[in-house]
């Protein structure tokens, strides 16, 4: 928590209720929930908090890099709380995504940089394919 103070701090931007309840929400869950589902499982505990306020509050804590925006090709953007360079998965069959963890994507971009004239800043890596709960449903 320090670590948002810090930063909206430091940006001079201010800390409200909404933005801290959006990025705990994101650092609670490995979903990678739409603003959507975000602004549904806040309702409860914030019944006056608006759609519009959750995509404020994920611009701004995207845009101090304390959240991560993915777009997996679905027409809509999905958040996730860990901001470090990661690759993700979706199931094609139930839209589920997760964080590939356990492959070392480390030389990436110098590998690429190498076989190209471009110089490598950063990149975004998706993998898509069926998650073990659908392929056993077909089963």
């Amino acid at each position: 928590m320090d670590n948002i103070t810090t930063i909206f701090r430091e940006k001079k931007l201010k800390l409200t209720p909404q933005r801290i309840a959006v990025y705990r929400y994101l650092q609670s869950t490995k979903d990678h929930p739409s603003a959507e589902i975000i602004y549904k499982a806040l309702q409860p505990s914030y019944p006056t908090m608006s759609l519009a306020t959750v995509y404020k509050a994920l611009k701004t804590l995207v845009e101090v890099n304390l959240v991560q925006e993915i777009n997996v090709g679905e027409g809509n953007f999905r958040y996730d709380g860990k901001i470090g360079i990661h690759p993700h998965i979706q199931c094609v069959s139930c839209g589920k995504v997760d964080d590939v963890e356990g492959v070392s994507f480390e030389n990436l971009n110098s590998d690429v940089q190498n076989f190209t004239e471009y110089e490598i800043f950063t990149n975004k890596l998706y993998f898509y394919g069926v998650c073990p709960q659908c392929k056993a449903n077909k089963a």
